[in-house]
């Protein structure tokens, strides 16, 4: 996306993220496996669509002029800090609370439409329970809320309960859960009605390994087998890559970047560079096996997207005569893409700020 309102500073380019000039020792990625994808066949109108929507308490901006989309089938990751803006706007997209300026559509219709309240849900923050009742109980009373027909809350009672785990769970009492059973009935609650879009605050938010996996399969489960499109928050990076197909970066209100999964994984799993005795002989060699290079600032160096065997490198270059100088390669750091778009934002930021005093 283009950087909104400040100019460009350091190098900092919106689209280049961490850019391939960032060369530095970092951890492998962890995500290493094949990136999600949304499925192939979502067409048309976005499921959700913001056009310079704002909110602003007093002189504070909360959300600051953003403007993205979310496409049918997506897993889309609204990556950013505490603070950063991310609760917010969920709450306006759910008109919780009225937008400053700005507009957004759902379904391709204007955002405060009745009509969507049945096609969309939400788990801000923390699960709407009632502590005083059963799971199942729970879920009955929202069939109720939502407009359930009698005839059906009871098998939509035991799907949702056997679909988040918490069918046997009995007459326990949802205030004697734990942190993670809690999170489960929440999105359970939040498919009661069968919404073709889910927004979720933090879903993962304060569980151990395990429970952080019991929900990233149960959000991987209803996007693929009930096509529910899915935002979803978080401030963890590494845990959105193993299920977010597409991700937006916000950043003290303002959408900063957006990229695909399959960018993203390219970006991340790992880069090699090398100096060689003849650039365009070597760029030739690759190509001849469909890998791309990328140059750098310095003398016959560049990079590849891709760790490859010294032994196979050498297998493509030596025939053509080529002979490396030097290689170098670096695993990539998710935690470390977001940390250099922050950090290129900042310092765009203030030189922006800088420069009009």
């Amino acid at each position: 996306m283009d950087f909104p309102d400040f100019p460009a500073a350091n190098g900092f380019d919106g689209n280049n993220g961490a850019g391939f000039s960032d060369m530095q020792s970092s951890p492998n990625f962890q995500g290493a496996q094949a990136p999600p994808s949304a499925s192939s066949d979502f067409v048309g109108t976005p499921v959700l669509a913001t056009k310079n929507l704002t909110k602003r308490y007093g002189s504070k901006l909360a959300v600051d002029n953003v403007s993205l989309s979310v496409n049918k089938g997506d897993i889309y990751g609204l990556v950013g800090l505490n603070g950063s803006g991310k609760t917010t706007l969920i709450r306006l997209v759910t008109s919780l609370i009225k937008k400053t300026s700005g507009s957004f559509e759902l379904f391709g219709r204007p955002g405060n439409s009745p009509e969507h309240l049945t096609r969309i849900s939400s788990m801000i923050e923390k699960p709407a329970l009632y502590n005083n009742l059963s799971a199942g109980d729970n879920l009955t009373a929202q069939c109720g809320i939502v407009g359930v027909m009698l005839s059906e809350v009871a098998s939509t009672r035991q799907r949702l309960l056997e679909l988040v785990g918490l069918a046997d769970v009995g007459e326990k009492k949802a205030g004697n859960f734990s942190l993670g059973m809690k999170q489960r009935l929440g999105i359970a609650m939040a498919l009661v009605g069968n919404p073709e879009f889910m927004l979720l605050d933090e879903p993962t938010n304060g569980l151990d390994p395990a429970g952080i996996a019991q929900i990233r399969e149960l959000l991987l489960k209803v996007n693929r087998e009930q096509g529910i499109t899915i935002l979803v928050c978080s401030h963890i990076l590494v845990e959105l890559s193993k299920m977010a197909t597409r991700y937006g970066f916000i950043h003290h209100g303002k959408l900063i970047h957006e990229i695909t999964s399959e960018a993203l994984h390219k970006t991340c799993c790992g880069r090699t560079r090398m100096q060689v005795s003849d650039q365009e002989a070597a760029r030739a060699a690759f190509a001849e096996k469909g890998i791309e290079i990328f140059t750098t600032q310095f003398y016959n160096t560049f990079e590849i997207a891709e760790q490859l065997p010294v032994s196979q490198i050498y297998a493509i270059l030596a025939p053509k005569g080529v002979e490396i100088l030097q290689m170098q390669s670096s695993g990539g750091d998710l935690e470390g893409y977001f940390g250099n778009l922050i950090n290129k934002y900042d310092a765009a930021r203030g030189a922006a700020w800088g420069g009009m005093c």
